[in-house]
């Protein structure tokens, strides 16, 4: 079926970027696979990672369907728009239903979007990953593509107010090449090298990141052991 509304959301973002003059650093987008099935799994640092983790298909002409919460999905504005670009709700209390709904649009050759720490971190530092990419990819018998993101933290951000009218952002995206998720292996294992794997792309994103904070009051984007201001994983903890 022909994609109606997707690839106009698609151009609307890429307007509202350049508008922005947001500015977008992608390598490693011949990593994203030219057909066939796929888990893409990204870091979560904002709420515009979906877009970003999105756009690193593009180059090789692909679109990624992602697993997201069903609360958005019942939004009036962004539930029909979700549900005309094929992405999956997920409903906690049912998990198995958007699980099995994954495993077959992978197996119809999808490539599936997947932020394994379930939530966005507020420090901003990698949290644990939850092992349902990895059984997903086991059990379609697809690749796992690890995707760091970096700087969409400072577009809009859990607990902090949403900035689309600030200019000059760099937003940085990695893709590494695919892992395998063998049948034979403990998805904890596999998790744990994916994850091991978007840990060495996002420290390589943040090294390379152009920007610094001005002053303690604009570094709150950085993590603590960076020399930012953002909580420590433990102060989120504490805290919530």
């Amino acid at each position: 079926m022909a994609e109606l509304v997707y690839p106009p959301v698609i151009g609307a973002a890429h307007t509202l970027f350049r508008a922005l003059d947001v500015r977008i650093d992608m390598k490693g987008t011949e990593n994203i696979p030219l057909k066939g099935g796929a888990v893409l799994v990204s870091n979560h640092i904002g709420y515009l990672d979906f877009i970003f983790a999105g756009l690193t298909a593009r180059p090789q002409k692909r679109l990624v369907r992602f697993m997201a919460k069903e609360s958005v999905f019942r939004h009036k504005v962004s539930g029909p728009l979700m549900r005309a670009m094929k992405h999956i709700p997920v409903d906690r209390a049912q998990g198995e239903t958007a699980y099995q709904h994954a495993l077959d649009s992978l197996r119809s050759g999808e490539i599936i979007g997947v932020f394994p720490e379930a939530t966005i971190s507020q420090s901003f530092t990698l949290k644990s990953f939850k092992s349902g990419a990895a059984r997903m990819a086991q059990e379609a018998g697809v690749p796992l593509i690890p995707v760091a993101l970096w700087g969409t933290q400072r577009m809009w951000t859990k607990g902090r107010p949403k900035d689309l009218k600030r200019s000059h952002i760099p937003v940085m995206m990695r893709v590494g090449e695919p892992l395998e998720a063998p049948t034979d292996q403990y998805a904890g294992a596999i998790t744990r090298r994916v994850r091991e794997r978007v840990q060495e792309l996002l420290d390589a994103a943040q090294s390379a990141y152009p920007a610094k904070p001005k002053g303690n009051d604009d570094s709150w984007w950085l993590p603590a052991h960076l020399g930012g201001t953002a909580p420590t994983p433990a102060q989120v903890k504490e805290a919530g």
